[in-house]
């Protein structure tokens, strides 16, 4: 079976940027998915990010994007879109992002075949817990977008039976 990956990515102490550890935890709590399908929130993995990726022949990846736009607007790329650009220098512990985690696999081997990045226009990105109105409100299209990602690579997910509750941790420590 294809080994592919479905990871949220985001700092989740820092406002909107905890949108791909959301919508991760949304989507393990109410969907069943397929076998070959890696479900991960992965916090934010810096120079790690290409270690993470290596060998997967299929990644979605949710996260917000720093593209013109209102907060809660969603876009959706694939692997060359997030290639056409030159990598960036780190500048926060976010980074090196999804870019250069890919340029760095390119170069020595092991990339993923394919990649698609459901990527949120953020709000606010500021040390608090939770999202901003926008971009709470854009969580059940984001959940959808990579849901539809993952069947288009041909890993369909089931709604459960018996939803549960998100396993949301980082609120309860906030709380």
């Amino acid at each position: 079976m294809a080994r592919l990956g479905l990871f949220g990515i985001g700092n989740v102490l820092m406002g909107d940027d905890a949108l791909g550890p959301y919508a991760v935890k949304l989507i393990e709590a109410g969907y069943e998915l397929s076998p070959e399908v890696e479900l991960r929130e992965l916090g934010t993995p810096g120079a790690d990010l290409s270690i993470l990726l290596d060998g997967f022949e299929a990644v979605v990846v949710v996260d917000t994007v720093k593209l013109p736009g209102a907060p809660g607007e969603i876009r959706v790329l694939d692997k060359a879109a997030l290639l056409a650009k030159r990598p960036l220098l780190p500048a926060s512990p976010h980074e090196p992002g999804l870019r250069e985690a890919l340029f760095a696999l390119e170069f020595h081997g092991g990339a993923p075949r394919e990649v698609r990045l459901v990527g949120v226009i953020p709000g606010p990105v500021e040390l608090e817990v939770g999202l901003s109105p926008a971009v709470q409100a854009a969580l059940p299209a984001v959940v959808a977008a990579a849901l539809a990602e993952l069947a288009a690579l041909g890993a369909p997910a089931r709604p459960r039976a018996a939803p549960t509750a998100p396993d949301l941790w980082w609120e309860r420590r906030a709380g």
